[in-house]
């Protein structure tokens, strides 16, 4: 498990007061809801709100436990990673979409600023002010866009860097599923072919057990038969 794009994932959704969570939360078995809260240090329910929170994207799933004594459900986690990275990387190619119209904007249109208020404008906005700042009053400069750009585009590099990582963890965590999936259809095959199997020889033996009957049957019958004959004649 990839901790960092989970972590990623986690913080998006519900905050840096998630980020503790990667640490001791699995991905293949579950942990309980009191531990859980044991370690971040915080009430039983406001670990539950931060799990719940999570959970409403899919990030992690839960099961439940009725204690018999008190009557309430105990609720274990664990988190749902290939969930956790489809989110990461739709948050990324969204991103990855803004920084792009953002770019095609800031390369097709002109902006302006006021270097004492530091606001900006667009050139719809700037002609509607005759190009003189509403709060001061000074003349606006045009904006020169290139090193916006070039940071954006590395940005947008970056993003591109994380979504290849996220693709080849995808594509891993898919590859262990489906090794799981076909370990467990090997299995049922295999229940299923030794419950055939023992089937067949249960009905074998019945079989064999009617015949057996059929057989003392026809024996009875054919001594009687022998023995009323001997009757008649005498």
């Amino acid at each position: 498990m990839n901790k960092k794009l989970i972590r990623e994932a986690f913080v998006e959704v519900a905050g840096k007061q998630t980020e503790p969570l990667i640490d001791f939360l699995d991905g293949k078995k579950y942990v309980n809801e009191f531990l859980i809260a044991k370690k971040l240090d915080l009430p039983i329910n406001h670990a539950r709100n931060i799990l719940y929170k999570i959970s409403e994207f899919g990030l992690v799933s839960s099961t439940r436990k009725k204690d018999k004594k008190k009557g309430w459900f105990t609720y274990s986690w664990k988190i749902e990673e290939l969930k956790s990275l489809d989110f990461l990387k739709n948050m990324i190619l969204k991103r990855m979409d803004q920084i792009k119209n953002q770019i095609n904007s800031r390369e097709t249109r002109e902006f302006y600023v006021c270097e004492k208020c530091h606001v900006e404008f667009n050139e719809e906005n700037a002609l509607l002010h005759d190009f003189t700042c509403p709060e001061c009053g000074s003349i606006l400069d045009r904006k020169d866009n290139t090193k916006l750009i070039k940071e954006m585009r590395r940005n947008l590099e970056n993003y591109a860097a994380t979504l290849k990582i996220v693709y080849e963890e995808v594509e891993r965590e898919q590859g262990v599923e489906a090794k799981k999936v076909r370990t467990k259809d090997a299995t049922i095959k295999r229940v299923k072919a030794k419950e055939r199997a023992a089937a067949r020889e249960k009905e074998k033996k019945r079989k064999k057990k009617e015949l057996r009957k059929e057989e003392r049957k026809r024996g009875k019958a054919a001594q009687k038969s022998k023995h009323s004959k001997k009757k008649k004649k005498q």
